[in-house]
């Protein structure tokens, strides 16, 4: 079961990265942040208030736990990595081909299985290194394709900022481990949606204040910022495959290096996206090294069964 909702997490991320990459085209970075990080707060609001107020969310899965700062300074600290990766992110993609910015973000399984395997003690099988094999060597051709489109890797400061935003999702990942892991594996043992629902409503703060400090005073001189409608998909797409990997995670059985590497495998559905709506480049090259990474995702899918 957590291996299927890795799956749909990863078809529904892939989405949202294309219709990120739509929103932020000429557009302003920070004022769509700001927005995605509201419409997804206003998403879990709902359930929060439902939660705390009555009993009609009790024992289903939709249910928001309660705590106090004991709690929350946890999932502040997740807000501030979360909201870190995609200030980088964010600003990365808009300068960059989204057939380029997949392949580096899919780097993130492979910094989180190093994470998982020296933190968690997870061990992979037979299967699983094969798979996990194929998605590294996949990952590594796709970023050197980067190279035939005149994109410098070395010295372009917009693919520093990809890779920064990848190293902290990858630390995201693994804290997400920690917060969800019980007390008696050494985790914290909150509760997924009270992660969830809370993390994205604190980053609405801290985005509103880059909006108002940072943002708003220049906003004459930079890029202007106009309405898309793809930026309420942004958040409704992202909302759902994080609901999936949390839920996913807060499986017994699941495992976080497995679970990044399959939701990685969203680079797919975005590669897709940036040949059919983009238009990009170097498609051919770059199609066979994405064979490479849905077989890699199908020995995944093997090993752990």
């Amino acid at each position: 079961m957590w291996l299927i909702l890795a799956f749909l997490s990863a078809a529904f991320l892939g989405i949202y990265d294309s219709l990120k990459k739509k929103a932020l085209r000429d557009n302003a970075v920070i004022p769509i942040l700001f927005l995605n990080t509201l419409f997804s707060s206003l998403i879990f609001l709902p359930f929060i208030i439902l939660s705390g107020a009555t009993n009609v969310l009790d024992d289903s899965i939709f249910h928001v736990g309660s705590g106090g700062w004991e709690v929350h300074k946890y999932i502040v600290l997740k807000a501030l990595i979360v909201l870190s990766s995609w200030v980088l992110g964010y600003f990365g993609m808009k300068h960059l081909p989204l057939t380029i910015v997949g392949p580096i973000n899919a780097t993130r399984p492979v910094m989180v299985l190093v994470g998982a395997l020296l933190f968690f003690g997870e061990r992979l099988n037979v299967w699983q290194w094969v798979g996990v094999s194929l998605a590294v060597i996949s990952f590594l051709l796709l970023s050197r394709s980067g190279k035939k489109e005149g994109i410098d890797f070395k010295h372009d400061h917009w693919i520093y900022m990809i890779v920064g935003a990848a190293v902290l999702g990858a630390v995201s990942g693994l804290y997400d481990k920690y917060l969800m892991a019980p007390e008696s594996e050494g985790g914290v043992g909150l509760d997924r949606m009270m992660v969830q629902s809370w993390y994205n409503i604190y980053q609405c703060f801290m985005m509103l204040a880059m909006l108002m400090l940072l943002w708003w005073p220049k906003h004459k001189q930079t890029t202007p910022f106009h309405w898309d409608w793809a930026i309420i998909g942004v958040s409704v797409f992202l909302s759902t495959a994080d609901f999936m990997y949390f839920y996913s995670l807060s499986l017994p059985a699941a495992m976080i290096s497995i679970v990044s590497m399959v939701r990685r495998g969203s680079v797919i559905v975005s590669f897709m996206c940036g040949a059919m709506f983009f238009r990009e480049k170097n498609l051919k090259a770059k199609a066979v090294d994405l064979a490479l990474v849905l077989l890699g995702m199908i020995f995944l899918y093997i090993g752990s069964k």
